[in-house]
């Protein structure tokens, strides 16, 4: 490759890179699955919280 193209080459693929891996961070951040993730470690602890109340938690 000439240098002309090897610079573009450095230069765009980096970049090229990062626009991706940002567009995935928002997409991931978009989907809730975060919410849905904090909610089902409420309710176990909340399941475990019970569970040690009750006496039936096996410890």
């Amino acid at each position: 490759m000439d240098e002309t193209t090897l610079g573009i080459v450095e230069i765009l693929g980096p970049a090229i890179l990062l626009i991706v891996l940002v567009w995935l961070v928002m997409q991931r951040r978009s989907t809730g699955k975060t919410g849905r993730t904090e909610q089902a470690t409420r309710e176990g602890y909340a399941e475990e919280e019970a569970r040690r109340r009750e006496g039936t938690d096996e410890l």
